[in-house]
């Protein structure tokens, strides 16, 4: 059964007068109150189904579909939400701009988003936010936006409808939504994290404290009797606190029941509850949900309230998507878009690598993208340095950042979808001007965090860095040289000035890099209009045998 808007309207119109009944006791619950024992209430159940950072990953979407089914099977009144990224990732979304990731959307009957950083990506490109607008215009679901302001986008501010609505619309943006479960009313509030003005390209659009927001947003609901809220947030489970996180909101913000989160591609294989406040106090629970990425897995969670709107019982699982059967409708819409995929994935670069070029995500001492050198971190370097130095000999070394690095190569022949996957962002290479002094602030930036990830992690080619990532932030690159004609090293000159080349994103201060940023608004980078795909395709077809290495361009003293 698909569940078009037609569908969606009947069976919306059948909660409103309570045919499908939401007073039903949920079998085997967790009550957090009696370690696991369920504890039978008097209260409203909810049911919800989640996704998260799907990043166009469709290739698995038919089974995805499959296990929504199942789970609608069984709880007809179960909500299916999006907590953002659905944009960016792969070919999917390089060929069909988001449009493809949206038919699945619609056939599968999702009933709310939130807009995660990614969806913002395009917004230097030519055309703006257009795709983005497109992507909201055709979705046969609204969107809940409580902390983003879209008034200055000529392409999205027409969608945003300043309202708390009882019935909303599809292809609308609403900064707050009710819903009617059966007889009882289920607020949700959207919050995209203010670190997409650093990690992505808003552009015109820009972001609120997202505390302050969601707070105004639970108070205006419980103010028209709403005591039961849910938050889809694209903050990130534990990121950074510095900008945002779940479990901060949890802390902080009174009256959120349920989160529903992404942007840290966290796994919850359970769900997490926070019962103290930012004072150590006793709050009522806030039950926080997340699953992981890429469509891996359909998050499922039952919510018991009490007749107050409390959290008395929860119980959640994920349910890994690989283990489904395809849809056979979906299996047949996604070969449409398939075939085309495949023809661009098999296009041959030129170049070989023996074997796969790995592309590491962990926390702590583990190897990643995001605070290690890598073979292929290696190797991007290494092909904008020399894509740079076609534009201007005097170019001596190159930045790029850890996440923007976004999939492994596998061992053989290199495809143009390899590298259209390894960088999919469409970002130019750009040179800049910088001072030693200003490397080396770029450079502590990038090492901040370790061993812990960011995705500001800079891989290096022309020169080499040593840091102590013991050592306080700020205070941790030990040494910096850069490389010289003949393949030796000379210590990097505080007050010599040096052109290095990075992606236009990192150049216009993409990832908090304030000194690139500083760098950007005098007038020091030129943005050669080289797009990051197309250098890395012509440099290992021009290598023809790709064979990068470790070699310590990046060493932690403080793990020797």
């Amino acid at each position: 059964m698909v569940l078009n808007k037609k569908f969606k309207r009947l069976l919306a119109s059948s909660l409103a007068v309570g045919l499908i009944s939401s007073q039903v006791a949920i079998p085997a619950l967790a009550n957090s109150n009696d370690h696991g024992k369920p504890q039978p209430t008097r209260g409203f159940n909810l049911s919800l189904m989640h996704t998260n950072d799907t990043h166009a990953h469709l290739d698995n979407v038919a089974q995805r579909i499959t296990a929504i089914k199942e789970v609608r099977a069984e709880k007809p009144n179960a909500l299916l939400l999006d907590a953002g990224d659905v944009f960016s990732g792969t070919l999917y979304f390089n060929e069909f701009r988001g449009q493809a990731d949206l038919e699945f959307m619609n056939l599968a009957g999702y009933d709310l988003m939130t807009f995660g950083n990614h969806e913002f990506d395009l917004g230097s490109s030519e055309d703006g936010h257009k795709a983005l607008a497109d992507f909201v215009k055709g979705a046969d679901f609204p969107f809940v936006s409580t902390n983003v302001n879209f008034s200055k986008d000529d392409n999205m501010k027409s969608l945003f409808k300043n309202q708390i609505k009882h019935s909303p619309k599809d292809s609308t943006i609403y900064p707050t939504v009710v819903k009617w479960v059966g007889k009882e009313r289920v607020g949700f509030i959207g919050l995209t994290t203010a670190e997409t003005a650093d990690i992505s390209s808003p552009e015109a659009v820009t972001f609120k404290n997202y505390k302050t927001e969601a707070r105004k947003a639970v108070k205006a609901l419980e103010r028209r009797g709403v005591n039961k809220i849910v938050a889809i947030t694209h903050l990130g489970y534990d990121d950074n606190v510095e900008y945002d996180n779940d479990l901060e909101l949890a802390k902080y913000v009174d009256g959120l029941d349920v989160i529903v989160g992404g942007h840290s591609h966290t796994k919850l294989v359970e769900p997490v509850v926070v019962s103290t406040d930012e004072y150590g106090k006793t709050k009522d629970k806030t039950v926080i949900v997340q699953a992981s990425q890429y469509g891996d897995f359909l998050g499922t969670l039952d919510v018991e309230f009490d007749r107050k709107g409390k959290v008395v019982n929860h119980a959640g699982k994920l349910i890994e998507v690989k283990t489904k059967t395809a849809d056979p409708e979906a299996a047949k819409l996604l070969e449409k878009y398939s075939s085309k995929i495949a023809e661009l994935k098999n296009t041959p670069t030129g170049g070989v690598t023996e074997k796969e070029l790995t592309n590491p995500r962990s926390e702590g001492d583990a190897p990643s993208v995001r605070s290690t050198e890598t073979e292929l971190g290696n190797l991007i370097t290494d092909g904008m340095l020399d894509k740079a130095r076609e534009f201007n000999p005097n170019v001596a070394m190159a930045f790029q950042n850890g996440g923007g690095i976004r999939a492994p190569i596998d061992a053989g022949p290199i495809t143009y979808g390899d590298v259209l996957t390894v960088l999919p962002f469409g970002n130019t290479l750009a040179t800049m001007k910088l001072t030693g002094a200003e490397i080396k602030a770029a450079l502590e930036h990038s090492v901040k965090s370790a061993p812990k990830e960011h995705g500001g992690f800079l891989h290096v080619s022309g020169m080499k860095f040593t840091y102590d990532s013991t050592k306080a932030a700020g205070s941790r690159v030990v040494k910096m040289e850069v490389k010289n004609a003949d393949g030796t090293y000379t210590a990097i000159d505080l007050s010599k000035e040096y052109v290095i080349a990075t992606n236009a994103f990192t150049a216009k201060g993409g990832d908090a890099f304030s000194m690139f940023e500083k760098a950007y608004n005098e007038g020091r980078v030129t943005d050669l209009g080289a797009s990051d795909w197309e250098n890395l395709r012509d440099y290992v077809a021009k290598l023809k045998t790709v064979a990068p290495t470790v070699e310590g361009r990046i060493v932690d003293v403080s793990k020797n």
